[in-house]
């Protein structure tokens, strides 16, 4: 496998954090460094990985929670190689808007499965971990409000129950806790302007930091 030389970043936060607002800012002012900037999502990302995120996205579908675990891991999987290793190889700055931390989150947290099992899939079928990671975080409350307020039928993840979104947030938080030296906990409830100044700067002073 070639050096890598590029810097991965990703961006995780529940239903309603803002995080498509961040990624335009990050991608600009990552672009103006003169990097070259790769951006994609999970899950997807790749045609294979859009196919599987329609499937897991599906409302009709009714997945049992291994079936999601492993769907989401083999999307990341072919998003890993096809995409993510390849830009970093070259140079190139990624932002993920989720990645490996959504799955202890949505899958450990929410749905209860084993945290070791996600870790040794982690090792597995990704291989690697952000370089950065923000996480937006916003009340449970608060940002199912805003996902409502964006229109359209909700998924089958957004069709869950309140309950599930807290372990998803307080899985989040711990993971923060967890690693300091990776994530930057972003208070997402604050008004948008706000978010992106704190956003931006944390990620100037990271690249100041940064090997």
């Amino acid at each position: 496998m070639s050096a890598r030389t590029g810097i991965f970043i990703s961006l995780e936060g529940g239903e309603g954090a803002g995080k498509s607002t961040v990624i335009t800012a990050l991608r600009e002012a990552l672009a103006a460094t003169g990097r070259e900037v790769v951006l994609t999502r999970e899950p997807g990302g790749t045609p294979e990985g859009e196919a599987i995120r329609a499937l897991l996205l599906d409302p009709a579908n009714h997945l049992l929670p291994d079936t999601e675990l492993l769907l989401m891991f083999a999307a990341r999987a072919q998003l890993v190689r096809q995409v993510v290793r390849p830009a970093l190889e070259r140079g190139a700055a990624v932002i993920s808007d989720r990645f490996t931390d959504a799955s202890f989150a949505y899958q450990g947290g929410g749905r209860g499965l084993d945290m070791a099992r996600i870790a040794e899939l982690e090792r597995w079928a990704a291989g690697l971990k952000p370089d950065l990671t923000f996480l937006l975080d916003v009340g449970v409350a608060q940002g199912l409000a805003r996902a409502r307020a964006r229109g359209g039928e909700p998924d089958r993840i957004e069709r869950e129950r309140e309950d599930f979104f807290d372990r998803v947030r307080a899985t989040y938080l711990a993971r923060a806790a967890a690693e300091p030296a990776r994530f930057r906990v972003i208070d997402a409830g604050q008004p948008a302007a706000a978010v992106l100044a704190q956003v931006l700067a944390e990620l100037s002073a990271w690249l100041a930091d940064a090997p």
